[in-house]
């Protein structure tokens, strides 16, 4: 299971770049190999750890008013996606992580930018399907993108917001699942993975502090996008097959 370490590596590098990369790579990735739900919790694991800490490196870009919103607001779909995470099979979870990055890839690339939406209405539909997103899917990121755009997010400030903002649902996700006892000793990964991907983090943090300056937010932004859309698309087979064998 080694090789899925690499993936952390390609993440972070690209999260540090662009503001997302983490979730839309591994998420598909672990799912993939590890199965669903060990691969969603250690996703929101990785999220987690990564998003912590590239907010100590962008603490100062950091818009916390927009982070309370974001994060308070994913209570409410963060508890019955922990829920969905007990109940639903290990195929159908493939599904909706494959779909979900597919979901990502189609905002991003099809969106257009639109006359800025005020209010905080909002914030709280996007943050609560933020976590709606992150604990049964191990990515926000649709859901981000699509606030981003609405509310014409400065890049900088949003990159550096995300980063907090993924710290916490990834928390609040592993916290859910424990509560509602979605965890369990076949779903937890092997205890050698935990620290290889924190080291895989941090590596992937020190590759790509270099190439911020180098490689435009753009282009990281499309190569994440790429590898997770051919993530995605074999998730989604996988999840098909599943259900098909059983």
């Amino acid at each position: 299971m080694w090789w899925i370490l690499p993936a952390v590596v390609v993440g972070t590098i690209l999260q540090r770049i662009s503001g997302t990369g983490v979730g839309l790579v591994v998420a598909p990735v672990f799912t993939l190999i590890l199965g669903g739900a060990s691969g969603i919790f250690l996703a929101n694991l990785t999220t987690a750890v990564s998003g912590a800490l590239l907010t100590v490196a962008l603490w100062r870009s950091v818009n916390w008013k927009q982070w309370r919103l974001l994060c308070l607001s994913a209570v409410l779909g963060t508890v019955p996606g922990a829920v969905l995470v007990r109940l639903a099979p290990g195929p159908v979870l493939q599904l909706i992580v494959g779909s979900v990055v597919a979901l990502a890839l189609v905002v991003t690339l099809a969106g257009k930018q639109t006359r800025a939406v005020q209010g905080s209405g909002v914030g709280v539909v996007s943050g609560a399907a933020g976590g709606l997103l992150n604990v049964t899917a191990g990515v926000a990121a649709p859901a981000m993108v699509i606030y981003s755009r609405v509310t014409s997010w400065r890049q900088t400030e949003y990159a550096a917001t995300m980063q907090p903002v993924f710290m916490t649902l990834g928390l609040m996700s592993l916290v859910a699942k424990w509560s509602v006892g979605a965890v369990h000793g076949a779903a937890l990964p092997a205890p050698w993975l935990l620290p290889g991907v924190a080291l895989s983090v941090v590596v992937g943090l020190v590759m790509g502090r270099p190439l911020v300056r180098r490689i435009s937010p753009n282009i990281a932004r499309t190569l994440a996008l790429t590898l997770a859309g051919a993530g995605a698309a074999l998730t989604i087979g996988k999840g098909i097959l599943g259900l098909m064998m059983t």
